[in-house]
């Protein structure tokens, strides 16, 4: 059964059940938008108003890119990931540069407490039970660095023996 074609009201409607549902951003809200009109067409005069619906929402105050983007940082780092994972999930999420300076500050400077967080799930570094080496060791740093930390600071978490944790001004950072 296919549903009937996007309405200008209907559009209004669309937005603002997505807004009212999910912490978003403005793309992700003109993607979803986009995608519904890709599935059921538009019926409208013109084109759709996407940029004009976001933009009236904006002003409205339901969504808000760089309070979502320090939410995601926040998020992110409390379950570990470092600043490389926040950059790349406020860029996948289409948050601006000049929307996403605060968030990438809050990663910056959780990087270490983030990183022992990884660890500690991971049981790597000053949790594991024994001190890497070899392919292990390998594998540790890998996945501390694909879950976006630096090189210095997963460099240092791993090379510590069991228990053994980092001063803060003592981890090498790759900046």
């Amino acid at each position: 059964m296919s549903r009937k074609p996007i309405d200008p009201a209907r559009l209004d409607e669309l937005a603002l059940s997505y807004v009212s549902r999910f912490a978003t951003s403005r793309s992700k809200l003109k993607s979803y938008l986009v995608r519904k009109l890709r599935e059921r067409g538009w019926t409208g005069e013109g084109e759709p108003p996407i940029d004009a619906l976001a933009d009236r929402m904006t002003r409205l105050g339901y969504f808000d890119d760089r309070a979502y983007a320090l939410s995601k940082a926040r998020s992110l780092t409390a379950r570990g990931y470092g600043a490389g994972r926040v950059r790349q999930a406020l860029a996948q999420a289409g948050i601006a540069d000049e929307h996403s300076s605060d968030a990438r500050e809050l990663a910056a400077s959780e990087a270490l407490d983030a990183a022992l967080r990884f660890a500690r799930r991971r049981s790597l570094g000053p949790y594991a039970a024994a001190r890497p080496e070899g392919r292990d060791r390998e594998k540790a740093i890998a996945a501390m660095l694909r879950a976006g930390h630096e090189y210095g600071i997963v460099r240092t978490l791993i090379d510590l023996g069991p228990g053994e944790f980092p001063e803060n001004d003592a981890v090498k950072r790759s900046d």
